[in-house]
């Protein structure tokens, strides 16, 4: 399950685990004009991990899903 909502400078999309256990913390993107950030709760450490990513970042990846193992160059 996920959802979506439109914030002032920002896309939020929060997925939500409900596969078999263990099952993983919610995770959240914000998506912002020049950045996206992905969040998610670590237990272990009590601390919320962050990691952010160029728009270019994010193209490559979710291109990245779809292909065979290799190496690609994106084009600008």
């Amino acid at each position: 399950m996920f959802t979506i909502e439109h914030e002032f400078d920002a896309t939020v999309i929060t997925l939500v685990d409900e596969g078999e256990s263990p099952l993983r913390e919610d995770v959240t993107l914000q998506a912002f004009a020049s950045e996206i950030t992905l969040e998610q709760w670590d237990a272990r450490t009590d601390r919320v991990c962050k990691i952010t990513l160029s728009p270019n970042q994010l193209r490559d990846l979710a291109a990245a899903l779809n292909l065979p193992e290799g190496i690609y160059h994106s084009a600008p």
